[in-house]
């Protein structure tokens, strides 16, 4: 039996976004996230998933989409639990071909394959929402790799958040070989590091990585990690 989606619910309050993320955006955008926000534009610009359709699993406002993304695409289906979100990122310039679907993919373990089973021409773009979301079984990893093999899908997601700068804030993109910690060392040397670890990092297992450092807040910083899956182009009646 195919996996239907289950309801959406409207949430103001949500772990990767809310009110607070809005006043956050409205701070910084143009100062502390402008470097992230570049970096997050290149890697959309380099990633040309050969599908005409795209989904976008909690995109909040668009904050971080470069403007003009939305329209490479012949059909945008956003599915975002955030009414003030909603309505931010309908009123985008290049959201002409946007419509929202009040369906949660990420809530159940079999979410993603009903994602797949409703969508399977799709290419998909989590918006930095998996690392703010636990999964709901075993790892997004392995959900990933079980439910969205068929299709081409990619993801922008926090891997660890610390309260320390960073010495460096070049982005760089590894191979996959390297660990968490030797990770973070490329961005924060020596001395003690703590930090909160999300449960995304190396997302999907398969390397190349990229990475960068987001200043979130005055005192908080996330490394933000990038990763992409290719998929056969869909076959043709």
């Amino acid at each position: 039996m195919t996996p239907s989606l289950p309801p959406l619910r409207d949430q103001l309050l949500h772990p990767s976004g809310g009110l607070v993320y809005h006043l956050r955006a409205l701070r910084h955008r143009h100062g502390l996230w402008r470097g992230f926000h570049q970096t997050v534009a290149g890697w959309l610009d380099a990633w040309q998933p050969a599908r005409r359709r795209l989904v976008l699993v909690g995109p909040n406002a668009g904050h971080a989409l470069p403007g003009g993304f939305l329209a490479r695409f012949d059909e945008v289906v956003a599915l975002e639990p955030d009414p003030l979100a909603r309505w931010w990122l309908a009123r985008r310039p290049d959201a002409t071909r946007l419509r929202f679907l009040a369906a949660d993919c990420l809530g159940t373990p079999d979410g993603l394959a009903g994602l797949a089973s409703a969508f399977p021409d799709a290419a998909v773009l989590f918006s930095n929402v998996l690392g703010q979301l636990p999964a709901p079984e075993a790892t997004w990893s392995a959900l990933l790799n079980q439910h969205l093999a068929g299709q081409p899908w990619a993801s922008y997601h926090d891997v660890a958040s610390t309260e320390r700068p960073p010495q460096c804030t070049t982005p760089v993109t590894l191979a996959g070989k390297d660990d968490l910690e030797s990770t973070l060392a490329r961005f924060w040397q020596g001395g003690t590091l703590t930090v909160n670890d999300h449960e995304t990092f190396r997302l999907g297992g398969r390397g190349p990585f990229s990475y960068v450092p987001w200043q979130l807040a005055p005192g908080r910083w996330q490394l933000v990690e990038w990763t992409a899956r290719s998929a056969p182009p869909p076959a043709q009646a």
